[in-house]
């Protein structure tokens, strides 16, 4: 299993270019199913949940065509509506393919999905909200099984925002009968990025990045050429990773459009950052202040950006306080962070970082995708070598991670 080996302290200077956001490639690429006709999609992310998807839909029966960061997706002949267990225990995004499925084609079998391990993110919204559609939903030996024999447009209320819950019911409506309204609906930036997908394949829909969508079902969709929005939290990411080392970098082919109040913790922090035409430039202070968080859904603070901002909390003057809002178990890193010398206390969904100087390399383990991040950056201030491990999480989320730190001047390897 491979790891990443950090030698740290190399401040991260140069320029480096975003790659297209996982999570607005995932759902997007389950919108080619509601369509017969071939759908391009430009600046995909080279991941391995790309992968993961790609090879589920091709065992669908889709034809997936890849030329690089360009894939055609075209579903005129699926003949398996079924996402089965081995395919999706590693990624909890296949249960995007759960609406469109039933929309076009009236059955769908999909097996409960993984993922990381930071709490519980249920699928009975997107349930609740099929069965509010006529659809009939049974949950048995670990897989979800919807059929109907043509969803009918419906008010639909979530209990709680969830992204992929407004992202499913939004696709589902598109095909159904009359119009579906989607109240407390996720305002996420990729959420937009899906609808404009969709509005350019036919659909209807109105009041996207709202928290509330109307949809306008229609009888079937077409093709459409679809460029992928950059990843604001590789973005985020990369942001931070400066900050940390008191780098100066800029990030081409990326906006701070969609990351407002991320890089308004970092102004807090005293980095000075400049939005350019699709480029951002920060050079971090002499010394970082700490700043507090609370996470919650956008547009505030993103649980995605948690992880990383206590690494550098746990380098800079002074102590923050972090509260998480959203996943009750997405604290794991902190135990990985006290290991280099970081000192964090936890009390329930509060951490308490205070920062104390130079951390110190040693071996730590990856415990999901952003946890991962925030020891990469932990590792790149560190004294001496850091051994991460089980960083295929990494490989879920941050496209050629290791070649572009490298060319932004860090020393990072990848062993076995």
């Amino acid at each position: 299993m491979d790891k990443l080996l950090i030698e740290g302290g190399y401040a991260l200077n140069g320029e480096a270019a975003i790659s297209g956001a996982k999570n607005a490639a995932l759902p997007l690429l389950c919108a080619a199913l509601l369509t017969r006709e071939p759908v391009t999609f430009h600046n995909v992310p080279a991941l391995n949940d790309i992968a993961t998807m790609l090879k589920l839909l091709a065992q669908m029966g889709v034809k997936v065509e890849q030329d690089g960061e360009r894939v055609t997706l075209q579903a005129d002949a699926l003949d398996n509506p079924v996402a089965t267990y081995e395919m999706v225990k590693t990624m909890r995004a296949s249960i995007l393919v759960l609406g469109p499925l039933v929309a076009r084609f009236g059955d769908a079998k999909v097996s409960l999905p993984g993922g990381c391990a930071i709490g519980a993110r249920p699928v009975d919204q997107h349930i609740k909200g099929l069965q509010a559609m006529g659809a009939e939903v049974t949950v048995e030996h670990g897989y979800v099984h919807a059929k109907v024999p043509k969803l009918k447009g419906a008010r639909l209320f979530t209990d709680m925002v969830t992204v992929t819950g407004t992202e499913n019911l939004m696709m589902a409506a598109c095909l159904a009968d009359g119009d579906t309204v989607i109240e407390n609906a996720a305002r996420e930036p990729e959420v937009v990025d899906l609808a404009n997908c969709l509005v350019a394949m036919g659909a209807q829909i109105s009041g996207a990045g709202t928290d509330v969508i109307r949809i306008r079902g229609v009888t079937s969709l077409h093709g459409a050429t679809h460029s992928i929005m950059p990843d604001r939290i590789e973005t985020g990411t990369y942001l931070c990773a400066a900050a940390a080392t008191g780098g100066n970098i800029r990030l081409t082919r990326t906006s701070t459009s969609y990351l407002d109040v991320v890089i308004d913790k970092l102004l807090d922090a005293g980095c000075d950052v400049m939005q350019e035409r699709d480029a951002i430039r920060l050079k971090a202070p002499a010394k970082l202040k700490a700043v507090s968080i609370r996470t919650a859904p956008y547009p505030a603070f993103p649980t995605d950006m948690q992880a990383q901002f206590m690494a550098i909390n746990a380098v800079a003057e002074g102590t923050a306080v972090i509260r998480e809002t959203i996943f009750e178990n997405r604290f794991m890193h902190a135990v990985e962070l006290t290991r280099l010398g970081a000192k964090i206390a936890i009390d329930g969904n509060t951490a308490i970082v205070t920062g104390n100087g130079p951390l110190q390399g040693a071996t730590v383990m990856a415990t999901d995708l952003r946890a991962s991040a925030s020891l990469v950056i932990a590792g790149l201030v560190a004294q001496g070598e850091t051994l991460i491990e089980r960083i295929y999480h990494l490989d879920r989320g941050y496209e050629k991670l290791e070649q572009k730190l490298n060319a932004l001047g860090a020393r990072v390897k990848r062993v076995n």
